[in-house]
C-alpha cells in the first residue's frame, strides 16, 4: 500500500487535510496569538469575565477573563506535540517488535509475541493514571511517553503480519539467496514496502495521542500548559455546562471532534485500498449510476424526439 495510492481516496484526501490544518495551527498558532491578536492566553482581561462570543474576543472568555480563541490556538501545540511524540515513540516500538519477530520467526517471534500479547491485555489507560499519580512534576514530555509507551502493540500485530508474509516472497528469498545480511535485507528491501502502512500507523498514533491526552486532562492527569484538554478539565472545574457557558468547552471538543473524524476518513481510505471488496462495490456503484444516467439521457431524447398521443391529437 503506497501514499501515492492512498491519496486517490476522497476520504483520506479530506482526513489528510483536516490534520495538516491542524498542525499548521499548532505551529503558528502562539507566534500569530501573541503578534497578530496580541491577546496572550493567560492574559486577564478583568472587563469581559466569562463574556460570551462578540467584541474583541471572538470565541469570548472564560469566568477569569481569558480569551477561548487565544486558548484554543495555544493549546493546539500542546495537544499536537503530545500525539507526535507519543506517535514516535509508539511507531518505533511497533517496528522493532513486529518487523523483528516476523522476519526472524522462530523463538524471537515466540518471544516478541508473547510480549505484545501481554501489553494488549494490559488495562493501559489505568496504569498510566497510576504511574502518573506517583511521577512528580508531570509534563507533556512525561504524557507522551506515558501514552507512546501502551500504544504500540496493535500496530506490532499487523507489521509482523506483513513481515511474515514478504518475508517469503521471491525478491526475500532471491536476497539471501545471494548473502545479504539480514539488517541490509530488513531496512532495504522489507521496510519500503511498508511505508505506507507505517504513515498510516504513526498517524493515527498521533491522532490517538491527542485524544488520549485530552481524556487524561479532564481526569487531572495534565501538564501545567494549556492544551484543549486542559480548557475542557477547567471548565468542567468551574461547572461551565451548569452554568451555560458553552464558549468555554465547545471550542476545543470541536477541535478534537474534527481530528476524530480525520482519523476516520483516513481509516475509511486505507480499509479502501487494502480490501478489495469495498473496491468493487464502489466501483459496480458507480457503473450501476452511469448506466442509470445514460438510461435516463436516452429515454428523455426518445421524449422529446417521438411526440405522445395528446400532442398528435392536439396537432390535428
Amino acid at each position: 500500500m503506497s501514499v501515492r495510492r492512498l491519496f486517490r481516496s476522497w476520504r483520506a484526501r479530506i482526513g489528510f487535510a483536516i490534520l495538516a490544518i491542524f498542525i499548521l495551527v499548532a505551529i503558528a498558532g502562539p507566534p500569530f496569538v501573541n503578534h497578530v491578536l496580541q491577546m496572550p492566553a493567560d492574559a486577564i482581561d478583568y472587563n469581559a469575565l466569562h463574556q460570551p462570543p462578540g467584541g474583541g474576543h471572538p470565541l469570548g472568555t472564560t469566568n477569569s477573563g481569558q480569551d477561548v480563541l487565544s486558548q484554543v490556538l495555544v493549546g493546539a501545540r500542546s495537544s499536537v506535540a503530545v500525539g507526535v511524540t507519543s506517535a514516535v515513540l509508539a511507531t518505533v516500538l511497533a517496528i522493532l517488535v513486529g518487523v523483528t519477530g516476523g522476519f526472524l520467526g522462530g523463538r524471537s517471534d515466540r518471544v516478541l509475541t508473547v510480549l505484545t500479547n501481554l501489553f494488549i491485555t494490559l488495562p493501559s489507560f489505568a496504569l498510566i493514571l497510576i504511574v502518573a499519580g506517583y511521577v512528580q512534576g508531570v509534563t507533556w514530555v512525561v504524557v507522551a511517553f506515558l501514552i507512546g509507551i501502551f500504544e504500540w502493540p496493535a500496530g506490532a500485530r499487523y507489521l509482523r503480519a506483513q513481515t511474515l508474509s514478504l518475508r517469503n516472497r521471491d525478491f526475500a528469498v532471491a536476497m539471501r539467496a545471494l548473502g545479504e545480511t539480514r539488517s541490509r535485507l530488513i531496512f532495504s528491501e522489507i521496510l519500503p514496502h511498508l511505508t505506507g502502512i507505517i504513515s498510516a500507523m504513526f498517524l493515527r498514533a498521533m491522532v490517538a495521542g491527542v485524544m488520549a491526552e485530552a481524556g487524561l486532562a479532564f481526569l487531572g492527569i495534565s501538564a501545567e500548559t494549556i492544551s484543549w484538554g486542559t480548557m475542557i478539565e477547567d471548565s468542567r472545574d468551574q461547572s461551565a455546562i451548569r452554568l451555560g457557558y458553552w464558549w468555554w468547552y465547545l471550542p476545543p471538543g470541536l477541535c478534537l471532534a474534527l481530528i476524530g473524524t480525520a482519523t476516520a476518513l483516513i481509516n475509511f481510505g486505507i480499509d479502501e485500498l487494502s480490501n478489495p471488496r469495498l473496491q468493487g462495490k464502489e466501483r459496480a456503484l458507480v457503473r450501476q449510476f452511469d448506466k442509470l444516467r445514460k438510461k435516463n439521457f436516452r429515454k428523455g431524447q426518445r421524449d422529446v424526439a417521438e411526440p405522445s398521443s395528446r400532442q398528435k391529437v392536439a396537432a390535428r
